[in-house]
Formats: structure tokens, sequence, C-alpha cells
């Protein structure tokens, strides 16, 4: 990360979408696939943005939550305020406040269907 990027951190704290396409970076680093950024606001109350991802394996998406948790917080000094799943139940859930990120199984991405049901946010992003 530049070095800029680090004191802008500093100097004014991070807004949402900063940590939302940080985060969207630590995952594509990692191999992560079909990775969406979604904006939520100004309608949702849950979160401002959705990052979800897909994984090869329930390794991969262990891997996956705690490269973002590690980083993020060595970065930016930030923790999740929740985790929930584990690899092996084929969705982990971060939940940064503003930022919530989801990391499936494919299977279990379809079967939820995260945006199908948040259909009407605008997609910042989609990284095949």
């Amino acid at each position: 990360m530049p070095h800029l990027f680090h004191n802008r951190i500093r100097r004014k704290g991070l807004d949402s979408l900063e940590l939302a396409r940080y985060i969207v970076d630590l995952v594509e680093d990692k191999k992560a696939k079909n990775i969406v950024l979604l904006d939520l606001r100004p309608d949702a109350i849950i979160a401002d943005f959705f990052v979800i991802c897909n994984g090869n394996s329930d390794r991969q998406l262990q891997a996956l939550a705690e490269h973002v948790r590690e980083s993020v917080k060595e970065r930016l000094q930030k923790l999740p305020f929740a985790i929930e799943g584990t690899g092996e139940s084929g969705w982990v859930l971060l939940d940064y406040g503003d930022v919530i990120v989801h990391l499936f199984l494919e299977g279990k991405r379809l079967y939820y269907d995260l945006e199908g049901l948040w259909r009407g946010a605008h997609v910042l992003l989609s990284i095949q």
C-alpha cells in the first residue's frame, strides 16, 4: 500500500468505501473468485457496502478470512465487530460495521443469493 494512503488514513480516519476497496484488494491478492463490491447506500441500514467473493475450498475460505482480519488489523488498526461461520460451513462473514465481508463456497453463494436479495444495490466492482 502506498505510503501516502497510509498517512491519509492516520490523518482523517478511514471511510467505509476505502475500507471496502482495501478488502477487495486483499481477497483478490489471495486468489478469491467472483468478487463483487455492492454499494447499499443510502437505503440499507445494515451496512454501506458488501464485499462478496468465492473461495475454492473450506481451507481457502478460512485463509481468506484470516488474511483479511490480520491485514486490516495490521495496516488499519481495525478489528471486525464479529466473525460468523467457518470455512467448513461454506460461509464466513466478517462484520466491520459499515462494510460486511461475505466469503462463500460457490454452492452456498448460489443458495443464499445475496446479489439477488440486494439486486437494487449498485455494483461498484465485479472481478471474475
